[in-house]
């Protein structure tokens, strides 16, 4: 149980400082191209590898670019939360895109579509019952 305990205190660590990276420690410009949002953290039991999921809101060009600079920028990353949360070895840094959050809005406006087109079909139908 307390080895659980440290991975998820460390992955919550990881995300924390990695979110402060992508407001001011990566330079490069393709992540600066669209809006990034650290989703989850997974972390390795032995604490060498991690997974950041990431949401970008963009364009799909731009999102495919974000992605691609993340992935460049991994190693600077890595060597940051080394410094930064004193570990021995710094985990293995990997940022994969988290498409939930776009799946969630696709689902959201299909409700809304349905429920528009059932709202519109009950009121030709009661406009045709009223008529008879």
């Amino acid at each position: 149980m307390a080895q659980g305990r440290r991975v998820e205190r460390v992955a919550a660590l990881i995300r924390r400082e990695t979110s402060e990276l992508l407001i001011n420690g990566i330079k490069d410009e393709r992540v600066q191209k669209g809006m990034v949002t650290i989703t989850s953290v997974e972390v390795s039991g032995d604490l060498q590898h991690c997974k950041v999921f990431v949401s970008i809101f963009g364009e799909d060009k731009e999102k495919d670019s974000v992605l691609t600079g993340l992935q460049a920028a991994s190693n600077y990353v890595r060597g940051e939360l080394g410094k930064r949360l004193n570990m021995r070895r710094a985990p293995e840094v990997i940022f994969l895109r988290d498409k939930g959050i776009e799946k969630g809005s696709s689902i959201l406006n299909l409700l809304t579509k349905l429920k528009d087109e059932r709202e519109l079909r009950e009121k030709e139908s009661a406009e045709i019952n009223h008529d008879q």
